[in-house]
């Protein structure tokens, strides 16, 4: 398949896509995905609902490359799910987390960080910030066995975030949250969206798709019931919302008469607005902070990592850059400074070695097998002097009387 260009490719793209499992003897037991076909477009938040068993997991589990369609046609970043060179561009958040239970956060983010490539600087950084996000810096050396579910999804939360992902697969991320830790995951989807992301958020809950999807489908049985925009799905064309301040019940009386002479319509309903059972949940909550009310549980997370934000991702990138050079030319600087450091020594080593050069050398021993080569004389030395120096050497001895001489 070809890929188009980067500004109008689609991520995932799903044709007649269909699933069937069988068993022992290839009889059909469940057609999990029924020619489903969608596409998910380059900086999108998707949306993929559906009660239990809907198809929505296996979906997934396809673009993945972690079950083969049984019929269809898939494509993720214009290549096959099973190319292993795009797993590096996807980040995924299972429906259940499976971590290592006697590791403790901060080893746990450092594995991942390590099958994903990163440098240790960046894994040492981004843990940092992860965990601040989270709220789960004071229990960063605690074993994840004795975390909460709540406490490790958030974990997984941030495993699926530690290689700063194109693609970001979210299968049910709310899930043994709290109200505090939802609203942080629908705020964390919506910044990765600025951020020019591509995310797919795979849930039963529509609250949750309705306040961060720009698309969605909607499944069931395995087929696709419903897609569009949220404003598509969503919009009721058949009623009319007028939000005004506070309106006296004499003032609604004249407003209805009007209604009734211009549309020949009357009021169906009148009623006081109220706040979202969230928002009223989040200002408590924020009240009790305010007091400094103790909790036990987990603390308010910080704003969201400053690798996962998009007016600071360029430059990070670049202090990554200049950092990882600093290090690659460092130890060849400390060489070069050993070396020259070392050189004043070597040029002593090299006239004490021509001063012992030039002194006669010692009788070699003789050998049984052939005779020891003469040593040959230096080339700068004149033969004369040799001659005039052996001459007065021979003139001594024989100059010099012996004791029958003398007596």
């Amino acid at each position: 398949m070809m890929i188009v260009s980067e500004n109008s490719y689609n991520v995932v793209e799903a044709v007649g896509l269909t699933k069937v499992f069988k068993d022992f003897w290839m009889r059909t037991k469940a057609r999990a995905v029924d020619n489903v076909t969608f596409e998910i477009r380059a900086h999108e938040i998707f949306g993929l609902l559906g009660p239990n068993g809907s198809g929505k997991s296996t979906i997934i589990k396809i673009i993945l490359g972690l079950l083969h369609k049984t019929r269809g046609r898939i494509s993720v970043f214009g290549r096959s799910p099973s190319e292993v060179n795009i797993k590096r561009r996807i980040g995924f958040l299972p429906e259940e987390s499976y971590l290592y239970r006697f590791l403790n956060p901060q080893e746990t983010l450092d594995y991942y960080g390590k099958l994903f490539g990163l440098d240790r600087r960046t894994r040492h950084r981004r843990i940092g910030e992860l965990l601040d996000m989270l709220g789960l810096t004071h229990v960063a050396h605690r074993p994840i066995g004795e975390f909460s579910k709540g406490m490790t999804r958030r974990i997984g939360i941030a495993q699926a975030l530690i290689n700063d992902p194109d693609f970001l697969i979210l299968d049910e991320p709310t899930s043994g949250l709290d109200p505090i830790g939802t609203r942080q995951v629908k705020d964390l989807i919506i910044e990765m969206g600025k951020r020019g992301k591509t995310v797919l958020l795979s849930s039963h809950l529509l609250a949750d798709v309705e306040d961060v999807c720009d698309r969605m489908v909607m499944l069931y049985g395995g087929k696709i019931r419903a897609q569009g925009t949220v404003d598509e799905l969503l919009s009721d064309t058949e009623h009319t919302v007028i939000y005004t301040s506070r309106l006296a019940p004499e003032t609604i009386s004249k407003v209805e008469k009007v209604l009734e002479e211009a549309e020949g319509k009357c009021i169906d309903k009148v009623e006081v607005p109220r706040q979202r059972l969230e928002h009223f949940f989040m200002e408590l909550v924020e009240q009790a902070r305010k007091e400094d009310v103790s909790t036990s549980g987990v603390i308010h997370g910080g704003e969201t990592a400053n690798f996962l934000r998009a007016e600071d991702a360029r430059g990070d990138e670049l202090i990554e850059t200049l950092l990882n050079e600093q290090e690659q030319v460092a130890p060849a600087r400390e060489v070069a400074e050993a070396s020259a450091a070392a050189s004043p020594v070597q040029e002593q080593r090299d006239e004490v070695l021509a001063d012992l050069l030039q002194e006669e050398p010692a009788p070699a021993a003789i050998s049984r097998t052939e005779p020891a080569a003469a040593p040959e004389a230096p080339k700068d030395v004149d033969d004369s002097v040799i001659e005039s120096l052996l001459g007065d050497a021979q003139g001594e001895s024989t100059a010099e009387p012996t004791r029958e001489e003398e007596t």
